[in-house]
């Protein structure tokens, strides 16, 4: 019911909120005048934070991240980044960081057999997100080649193939998170999510640096001195993605049944608060295209980029989730810069699968998980191409609005002011 209420109350401000434009007031007699920024802030807060946002800023974490390599887990590297990670949210001001941990085996050794693994895992969450006894994902036009690489000689930088040389190793694991605590309703929350580890011997800069940055930013952004929130945001970034959503099923056994509960009772703390919604950001930047008839993709950002903001059609709360995507593209549509978002029934194989059938849940994506990444429409996945150095200001600038769009929709649904 608050679900509903929150997206019937986003459509109400959308239209009746007015719209203050970068540009101009006109006065009578005299020469237009810019309204200052208090006025601004008074007629809409919501763009207020939205302004904070910066291309540079995202770009900025987003390269931090790739100092890491690949991050791919069990690795030195993967702890590494999750040491940075937790140390760059505290100094954002969201100081109440905390781990998930858990063991993780790989059932299977071979680097082939681990691109193998990754493959089935990705066509498991494909049937989740397709639903159950539904047709399967429709591939139309041209595709292009898809696979992971587990050559390290297939990347020319030197020093980034020794820095991801050093395998992964089975045993504990660990994913930060932080908490902006709601000042009203703080037994309430929505969780912000993106896996920080990757692999085919890149920067997984796309996949998933450009994800991460996002939750990052915007934990930035709502931590703020002077910002509140009547509702609690967990910021996370999962671990074991690229091997079967692993951390992300961990936080949900883990953390599920703890929902909604006062600990130490008539203390106002609730470790786990109840769970209002789960949005996930999955490889943020590359909406190229179609590849064309040779399996090549276009060099360039397509002027009809979007974000893709999916949900699964047939999961326990498909009516919940795609109340939350309608909600999500209503913010895309007042408070993205450059990208229309568009909203789709085939969430898939990333980390708000585990959740689906608990909350509503949503991922935002550069393109449909099944019908276009899986057709090979950005060549960079899983490859030693994805790296900083491939990604142009426009490719960026896609991760940027996506990240718009979600604080959008969020600061209103949590009751940012």
């Amino acid at each position: 019911m608050h679900l509903r209420f929150s997206v019937m109350m986003i459509s109400a401000v959308a239209f009746a909120t007015p719209i203050v434009h970068g540009g101009s007031q006109s006065q009578p007699g005299g020469p237009p005048q810019a309204p200052p920024a208090q006025e601004i802030a008074a007629v809409d807060p919501i763009r207020t934070l939205v302004s904070q946002l910066d291309l540079a800023k995202y770009k900025a974490t987003v390269k931090g991240l790739t100092r890491f390599g690949d991050r791919r887990q069990g690795t030195d590297r993967n702890r590494a980044a999750i040491d940075w990670i937790e140390a760059q949210l505290k100094s954002y001001g969201c100081t109440n960081t905390e781990r998930i941990k858990y063991d993780f085996a790989a059932r299977v050794r071979s680097p082939q057999d681990a691109g193998a693994r990754g493959r089935a895992s990705g066509a498991a969450g494909q049937a989740a997100g397709r639903g159950r006894g539904r047709a399967a994902t429709p591939i139309k036009g041209h595709r292009g080649p898809t696979g992971v690489n587990n050559d390290p000689m297939k990347q020319p930088d030197e020093k980034l193939r020794a820095l991801n040389t050093p395998p992964s190793v089975d045993g504990p694991r660990e994913e930060v998170y932080c908490t902006k605590i709601g000042t009203t309703h703080p037994g309430e929350m929505y969780i912000i999510g993106a896996h920080m580890d990757g692999i085919g011997y890149g920067e997984a800069a796309n996949d998933d640096g450009s994800g991460t940055a996002i939750v990052m930013e915007l934990a930035r952004v709502l931590n703020a001195p002077g910002v509140q929130t009547e509702r609690s945001i967990r910021f996370i970034l999962w671990n074991n993605e690229e091997s079967g959503l692993n951390g992300s099923r961990a936080y949900v056994e883990q953390r599920a049944p703890l929902q909604g509960k006062e600990d130490p009772a008539g203390s106002g703390r609730y470790p786990e608060p109840r769970w209002l919604g789960m949005i996930q950001h999955d490889m943020m930047m590359f909406d190229h295209g179609m590849p064309g008839p040779d399996g090549k993709v276009n060099s360039t950002q397509r002027r009809e980029a979007d974000v893709n903001v999916e949900f699964a059609g047939s999961s326990k709360m498909a009516t919940e989730s795609q109340s939350l995507a309608w909600a999500f593209r209503a913010a895309n549509e007042r408070y993205a810069t450059d990208y229309p978002a568009t909203v789709g029934n085939r969430m898939q194989s990333t980390d708000s699968v585990p959740f689906q059938d608990h909350v509503a849940a949503i991922s935002l994506r550069e393109n449909e998980r099944g019908a276009h990444i899986g057709s090979g429409w950005d060549p960079h996945w899983h490859q030693p191409t994805d790296v900083f150095a491939t990604f142009s200001d426009e490719d960026f600038r896609l991760g940027l609005n996506a990240a718009q769009t979600t604080l959008a929709a969020i600061a209103q649904l949590a009751g940012a002011k």
